[in-house]
């Protein structure tokens, strides 16, 4: 097995939104804003090559959204998920499998795509079984007031209506070999986290519920998490045994960390060591 980061670009987001109750006095310690209060984050992806499998791990936000759309993200940066993955050796037709940490626009835009200028949509990777579970789906597709903006159809909808879509259970053992399966409902409901076992270690693919290394300490949560006091007891579950077993936590959103491990300090779990995917 072989493990590929995906880099799809940065984006900007609200400070105050990414920590919620947190003041400004603490997180900009570790995610200095701009002028606009603005923080620079990742869309970090994960590709899993093995075999004959290639398990793309949530896809960015796409490109299809319109001018007034992606004003409000300022998109920035030389890294295009097409890039990406021609970097690691591979096409769009290449990949078997995509799935999806959850259904938010800046982690499934990038899976569809207008085909023409009549407003038909396509799947980007015409090859391979999009994932979810039918609990997030219900979720996505029957979106309450404060997450609509940012669950899209035209994200969605054509995974469905094309055929490709397959749902995993949460009731049941993760149907790929290659990882297990943490199931959090704080960010948004049924939310997955890959563990993947690479090279002696369990990779956590972290998607929201850790953004970045400064979102460690408990009480660092978003404000766009429908559910914050689950979110805590998730965080502190999952931190508590990534710092017991030693995890790699690949961090999606981070702007400048790709992989960090945590410790158990007199302050509860802390990080450790900061590195790059290519170090394990």
């Amino acid at each position: 097995m072989k493990l590929h980061v995906i880099d799809t670009g940065f984006f900007k987001l609200d400070g105050g939104a990414m920590f919620g109750v947190v003041p400004k006095s603490l997180w900009q310690r570790t995610n200095p804003a701009d002028e606009n209060n603005l923080c620079t984050w990742a869309m970090r992806c994960l590709l899993i090559e093995d075999g004959d499998r290639l398990i793309l791990i949530d896809n960015g936000i796409g490109d299809k959204q319109d001018a007034k759309f992606y004003s409000h993200y300022y998109l920035h940066g030389d890294a295009t998920l097409e890039k990406s993955l021609h970097a690691a050796g591979f096409s769009h037709s290449d990949i078997t499998d995509v799935f999806l940490s959850h259904l938010h626009f800046d982690h499934c835009g990038g899976g569809v795509k207008y085909k023409n200028n009549d407003g038909a949509l396509e799947l980007v990777f015409p090859n391979a079984t999009y994932w979810s579970n039918t609990d997030h789906w219900k979720w996505a597709t029957e979106p309450n007031a404060r997450e609509k903006a940012s669950f899209l159809k035209e994200n969605i909808l054509p995974m469905q209506e094309s055929g490709h879509l397959q749902f995993v259970d949460p009731n049941k053992p993760s149907p790929f070999p290659q990882f297990d399966i943490f199931y959090a409902d704080g960010h948004t409901d049924k939310m997955m986290v890959p563990i993947i076992s690479y090279k002696g270690r369990k990779v956590a693919f972290m998607a929201d519920l850790l953004p970045s290394t400064g979102h460690i300490p408990l009480p660092y949560v978003m404000g766009y998490d429908t559910r914050p006091l689950l979110t805590l007891d998730e965080k502190a579950r999952f931190l508590n045994m990534a710092a017991d077993e030693n995890f790699v936590l690949y961090l999606e959103h981070d702007a400048v960390n790709e992989c960090c491990t945590v410790q158990h300090t007199e302050k509860g779990v802390r990080l450790d060591t900061t590195f790059s995917l290519s170090e394990l």
